[in-house]
């Protein structure tokens, strides 16, 4: 049992992985504000990142570069990270798009409402 709790203590990172992908879950879905919801996608997509950087993450562990004398002990993997990087900037060209798309809406329909664009729409078909 003390086991199981200590091996639970020591993986808090993905604790607060799940915790950012709660807030930014619950963001998205219940905001009809469209800028609101971009923000909880955003949050959703650090939490990711916070959870495979966790995976590549250990304890007393250094980088995997090999130098003279060096090479003892565990290392951290290094493929997480930068997988990451590249996530990132996938990220934000896609929240810049989206805010592109946002500024649009509001130019066309004057609001970022989601459901005030339903209503819109639905007044003029």
């Amino acid at each position: 049992m003390e086991e199981a709790l200590l091996a639970l203590g020591q993986n808090y990172y993905f604790y607060y992985a799940l915790i950012l992908f709660m807030v930014g879950f619950y963001t998205a879905l219940s905001h009809s504000n469209i800028l609101k919801k971009i923000i909880g996608i955003n949050i959703m997509e650090t939490s990711i990142f916070l959870f495979f950087v966790a995976l590549g993450y250990i304890e007393g562990g250094s980088a995997p570069i090999m130098a003279d004398g060096a090479g003892s002990g565990p290392h951290m993997n290094p493929l997480p990270s930068a997988l990451i990087l590249t996530g990132i900037v996938v990220s934000i060209s896609i929240t810049a798009f989206a805010l592109s798309l946002m500024v649009r809406l509001y130019q066309f329909y004057g609001t970022i409402d989601a459901d005030e664009i339903v209503k819109i729409r639905g007044a003029r078909e």
